[in-house]
Formats: structure tokens, C-alpha cells, sequence
């Protein structure tokens, strides 16, 4: 019998409420956890991410998607993040803003309200909500047309805490730096960017919760998985080593959220620099089996499942026609962990249809109609150990599963 723990208030008229778990974010690596995941564009290609990152014996692997400022629709991404659910997926979300002049406009304070209370209303997939506060601010098209780290550094910190105030399940990561840019009038090294963050307010990562990174293999995104200097697909450890340097002692988890090799068969420009698609598993493979398996890495998802534009035609695993490319297959065939990440199981009894007075050894039990009002997935035969002294058991009956928001015919029992 599996067993989930939950609290309910039993009210005298049958009826009782399961009130949410204490809040607060959960250490992805402390339970069984897959790291294989893979950046998306659009929720029809949210089965070919499952299939890929769930393969050979994974599950819940992880896929980075993206809300812009303009998206924020409720109802629309509910349905999104319940398919999400049901295709055993954690979705780490970066926010945008909205694009202007070229690039992308710089995040207003002023806006963080409206984020927030849109972000809590959602009914998420697991306990941690993992968000990710913009993009690349090192870049100037990235913010508003601007190089300003301390402006970028107030910004992250006020969404933090606003996150943080709503809902301590809010797991916050910062914008992943561009690691290659120089110095020039439309970049900042990422160094001096993250100097000059923690410059403006030290103690920002007390509200920050992982790190994240755009672990890339530069040079023109077709370096050797032998690399391992800061423009490498292990630049995450550079990053790392400098903001301890930069007084940050905090230990991060690392999420690689993009990543991954240019291939040559949609790319005019530079083509003869880029990889052909056998070669891009080969180095694909060898980095998820030699390189992204640091301890600390909770998650890499490479840069992009299927983009059919430019300039992300030459990331993009899925070709024109709608084939994959041979390092889909090399990559779905690597051996993968099942991950088991923490879910609020949460419910109450709508309707007692049977009330608990048959007695079955040390047990009295009755049948009712209950709502999930959790995060998990109700399956047929499971048990859930409830009540404020775990006196109640709940068993679904039917149907054979009830997703949040649905109801179900339920076995309750009192434990005496």
C-alpha cells in the first residue's frame, strides 16, 4: 500500500478539509532525480519531450519553457501545466517581458504584482516552482537596450522577495549570464555583470534558490566536450567558483537550462564551423555521461526540441519536414533515473455517501465522494494516510485516476 501523509480537519458533519503543507522549497536532489530534460517553444511538442526525457527507464525528467509578459492567460496555461502533469514532466519557467526596438524591454517593478499573483494562481506540478527572473541581461537587447547590472540586481531582488512573501514554494533562479560576451557597448563579461549585481545588493541570494546557467560550447556553439575553460559546456563551474569568490558561500544546485551543439543542416551562414548531426550525439552523449554528472545538477535541458526559424534553426532537433535528427534517438536511448519529486497531496470529502460505521478489524470505513484539490494525480488503489493524528485512510474507487480539480468515489477508513 503506498502511503502519502496529509493533514485533514474531520468536521462532525462527515465532511473534512486537507489544509496545504508548510511551505517552503524542497532540495531537488535530496529524492531520486532525472537531470535529463530539454527546452520547448510550443506545448505540441510537450509528448516528443516526454518521450525523449522519460525514455529508458526515467521519469519526471525536466523541460524549460517560456511565459512572456504578454501570455499570461490563466485558464490557457492551467490546461498547459495539466498535460504537463499528466506527461510526468517539471516545467522550470523562465519569465519574459515583451519585445521592443530589436530586442526585449527591461523588467518593471512596477509589474512584479501582477507576475506574482499570476504565477501563484496556477495549480503547479510539484511542490517546487521553479522560476527563472529574465534572460541574459549582459546582453543590452536583452534589457531594454541597456548594459545595467545594478538595475537588473534590484529588479531580481524585489520578484524574489515578492515570490517569496506569496508562497515559499517559489524556487527562484536568476537570468543565465552569456559567458562568451566581451566588453563592448552592447555586451558586459558576465563576471564583471555578476560583480556588479552582488555589488548593488549583497545579499541577494539569500532569496535565490539555485543557480542557473547557459552552459554552451563556445567558440560559435561547436567547442570540444574536452573543454573545460568558462566559455565551455562547463562554464557553470566557473560561474560557481566566481561568485564564491564574490562572497556568495551558499551551496546552489545548477540547472544547465541551455546548452547544446549548432548543427549543419539548416544553417547558411558559418555552416562549415557547425556539426553534423551523428557528431552532435556523439558530443551530446559523451557530456550527459561524462560531464553533466556532477552532483549539484539538477537539471540540463539543451537548446531547443524544435524551433523552424531563424536564428534557432541550427539548435532545433527536429528538421523541416517534422524528422527528427539522429541525436533525438542517441539521447532517448541514454539510461535515465526514475525521478520521484515531492507533490502536495491535498483533498477534501465532498459527500459522505456511506458514512464510516462497518467495522474490518481494527478499522471502521465508509464511501464518499472526494475532490482533489492537490497537485497530484489520484490513482485507482492508492492509499492516503490522513487526519491530524494519521487515524484516516483514503483509497480511490473510481474512476481509475482523478486529476486535481476532480472528483472521485473514495474508500475512507478510521483507524482505531
Amino acid at each position: 500500500m503506498v502511503k502519502k501523509i496529509l493533514s485533514i480537519i474531520l468536521l462532525f458533519v462527515f465532511l473534512f478539509l486537507v489544509p496545504t503543507s508548510t511551505s517552503a522549497t524542497e532540495n531537488p536532489l535530496a529524492s531520486p532525480n532525472n537531470r535529463f530534460g530539454i527546452h520547448i517553444h510550443d506545448e505540441n511538442d510537450l509528448e516528443d519531450a516526454a518521450k525523449l526525457i522519460n525514455s529508458t527507464g526515467g521519469d519526471w525528467g525536466y523541460i524549460t519553457l517560456v511565459i512572456p509578459k504578454g501570455d499570461r492567460n490563466k485558464d490557457k496555461w492551467q490546461r498547459t501545466f495539466d498535460k504537463i502533469r499528466r506527461l510526468h514532466l517539471i516545467p522550470i519557467v523562465r519569465l519574459a517581458t515583451q519585445e521592443q526596438n530589436g530586442g526585449w524591454e527591461k523588467g518593471k517593478t512596477d509589474e512584479i504584482p501582477g507576475w506574482v499573483n499570476f504565477l501563484n494562481e496556477l495549480n503547479w506540478i510539484v511542490k517546487n516552482r521553479y522560476i527563472i527572473i529574465g534572460n541574459e541581461p549582459n546582453h543590452a537587447i536583452e534589457w531594454g537596450n541597456e548594459l545595467n547590472p545594478e538595475e537588473y540586481s534590484d529588479y531580481l531582488l524585489n520578484f524574489a522577495k515578492a515570490l517569496k512573501q506569496k508562497n515559499q514554494d517559489f524556487f527562484v533562479l536568476p537570468a543565465a549570464m552569456d559567458a562568451s560576451a566581451p566588453t563592448n557597448h552592447i555586451h558586459l563579461n558576465s563576471s564583471e555583470f555578476l560583480r556588479r549585481m552582488i555589488n548593488k545588493n549583497a545579499n541577494i541570494f539569500d532569496y535565490i534558490d539555485g543557480w542557473n546557467s547557459h552552459s554552451y560550447p563556445n567558440p560559435e556553439f561547436s567547442g570540444s566536450v574536452y573543454d573545460n575553460d568558462a566559455i565551455s559546456i562547463k562554464s557553470y563551474t566557473h560561474e560557481l567558483n566566481l561568485l564564491n569568490n564574490l562572497g556568495v558561500k551558499k551551496e546552489l544546485p545548477v540547472f544547465i537550462t541551455e546548452t547544446g551543439w549548432a548543427h549543419n543542416q539548416n544553417e547558411k551562414n558559418l555552416r562549415y564551423l557547425f556539426l553534423s548531426p551523428n557528431e552532435v550525439g556523439k558530443r551530446l552523449t559523451y557530456a550527459y555521461e561524462n560531464i553533466w554528472t556532477d552532483k549539484n545538477i539538477v537539471a540540463v535541458t539543451p537548446f531547443i526540441i524544435n524551433y523552424q526559424s531563424e536564428p534557432f534553426l541550427k539548435f532545433s532537433w527536429k528538421d523541416k519536414l517534422g524528422d527528427y535528427y539522429s541525436f533525438y534517438q542517441d539521447i532517448e536511448n541514454l539510461p535515465k533515473t526514475k525521478g520521484k519529486p515531492i507533490q502536495v497531496y491535498d483533498g477534501e470529502l465532498s459527500a459522505v455517501v456511506v458514512p464510516a460505521i462497518f467495522k474490518n478489524e481494527n478499522q471502521k470505513y465508509g464511501y464518499a465522494y472526494a475532490k482533489n484539490t492537490g497537485q497530484a494525480i489520484w490513482n485507482k488503489g492508492e492509499s492516503i494516510v490522513a487526519g491530524l493524528e494519521n487515524n484516516l485512510v483514503l483509497e480511490l474507487i473510481y474512476p481509475e485516476s482523478v486529476e486535481p480539480g476532480r472528483s472521485g468515489l473514495v474508500y475512507f477508513g478510521k483507524i482505531e
